[in-house]
C-alpha cells in the first residue's frame, strides 16, 4: 500500500484532534450546565440523552488515543486516553489490551474477546454450547440485540471495574482513583439535583442510548463477516479485509460512527488518523480489487439488516429443536 504512506496518510494530524476534544470538551462542560439550570425537572432526560451523544463522542477519541493516532508519541496518546476514559467512566488500559487482542484475531473464534459474549451466539457452534437462561436468549438474539445494546454501557462500566479491582490492568492505582473520581461525581451530581426517581430514571435513559449508540457503532464492524476457526490461518492483509465491511455515507455518517465505518482501512492501518481514514478508502478499495479481494461495503441500514440476519441463521437449530 505505498500509495498510502506516500499521500501522507499515515501523518498524525493534531489540529484536526485539538478541534474534536475541544468541542467535545466543551459540549461536555455545556452538557452539565444545563443540566444545573434545568434541575430537578423531567426535561433533564433531554440532557441524558445529549450526554450519551457526547459520551459516545469522548469514548470514540479515546479509541483513537489507544491506536496512537491522536500524538505521535506514545506518553501524549495515553494521557489523553486515561482522561477520556475517565470522563466516561471506562477503563482505558482494560479496553485497550482487549481492543488489541481483537484487532490482532479479527472474528477468530477461539481469540477475538469480541465474540466471547455470554448472552449471543455468532456461530452454530457456539449457539449449541449454551445452557439455560443464555441458551433461551440465543433462540432470540437477533430479536432481543438492539433491547441488549441497551445494557452495553452498564457492561462496559462493570467490566472496567472488575478489571481495575482484580488488578487487570497497568496503572491500576491511577485507573482506580479515575474510576472512583467519575462514579462519585456523576451520581453526586445526578442526585443532589433531581429528586431519586428522577435520577434513576436519568441514569437509565443516559447509559441505555449511550450503551445502545456504541453498540450500534462497532456491531456492523464484523458482526455477520466470515469467522475463522481454531488452526486457519490467513495472511494479514485477507484476514484484516476478509473479516470486516465498511458502511456507506458521507460526513455525517463519518460523524456519528466516529470513523469506524471506514472498518477495512481502519484494520489494515490502525494508527491512521480518523480523518485520513475516508481518503485511504478508495485506495484500499481499488487495490483490493486489483488482487481479486472481495472488498465488503454496505449502507448503515443494511449492514444492521446483515447481523440480524446472521443471528437469526445461527440460533435456527436450536429453535428447530425447540430446545
Amino acid at each position: 500500500m505505498r500509495d498510502v504512506k506516500e499521500r501522507g496518510l499515515l501523518r498524525r494530524r493534531p489540529g484536526d484532534y485539538a478541534w474534536k476534544l475541544t468541542l467535545n470538551a466543551t459540549l461536555l462542560v455545556l452538557g452539565w450546565v444545563a443540566f444545573a439550570f434545568v434541575g430537578a425537572s423531567w426535561w433533564n432526560l433531554l440532557t441524558g440523552a445529549f450526554f450519551a451523544l457526547v459520551y459516545a463522542q469522548l469514548a470514540f477519541l479515546g479509541h483513537d488515543a489507544g491506536h496512537k493516532q491522536v500524538f505521535a508519541g506514545r506518553r501524549a496518546n495515553d494521557v489523553a486516553g486515561y482522561l477520556l476514559g475517565a470522563l466516561v467512566g471506562m477503563s482505558f488500559a482494560w479496553w485497550v489490551g482487549k481492543h488489541n487482542r481483537h484487532h490482532a484475531y479479527p472474528n477468530h473464534e477461539d481469540d477475538d474477546p469480541d465474540l466471547d459474549i455470554a448472552v449471543l451466539a455468532f456461530t452454530e457452534q457456539q449457539a449449541a454450547e449454551k445452557r439455560g437462561f443464555f441458551r433461551w436468549m440465543t433462540k432470540y438474539q437477533a430479536f432481543l440485540f438492539f433491547p441488549l445494546l441497551l445494557l452495553e454501557g452498564l457492561s462496559l462500566h462493570n467490566s472496567s471495574a472488575v478489571a481495575v479491582l482484580r488488578g487487570r490492568v497497568k496503572a491500576r492505582r491511577l485507573e482506580a482513583v479515575l474510576l472512583a473520581a467519575h462514579f462519585a461525581g456523576y451520581l453526586a451530581a445526578v442526585f443532589l439535583v433531581l429528586t431519586p426517581l428522577q435520577a434513576l430514571v436519568f441514569i437509565a435513559v443516559h447509559q441505555g442510548l449511550w450503551g445502545l449508540y456504541m453498540g450500534c457503532s462497532f456491531a456492523p464492524n464484523h458482526k455477520g463477516m466470515p469467522t475463522l476457526k481454531a488452526g486457519e490461518k490467513l495472511d494479514h492483509l485477507r484476514k484484516q479485509v476478509l473479516t470486516s465491511r465498511n458502511v456507506r455515507g458521507g460526513r455525517i455518517t463519518d460523524f456519528a460512527l466516529g470513523g469506524l465505518n471506514y472498518q477495512i482501512e481502519h484494520h489494515l492501518f490502525p494508527s491512521m488518523p480518523r480523518a485520513n481514514l475516508r481518503h485511504a478508502q478508495p485506495l484500499v478499495e481499488d487495490f483490493c480489487r486489483r488482487l481479486g479481494l472481495p472488498y465488503h461495503q454496505s449502507s448503515a441500514f443494511g449492514s444492521y439488516l446483515q447481523v440480524l440476519r446472521h443471528l437469526h441463521t445461527v440460533s435456527a437449530p436450536l429453535r428447530a429443536r425447540g430446545a
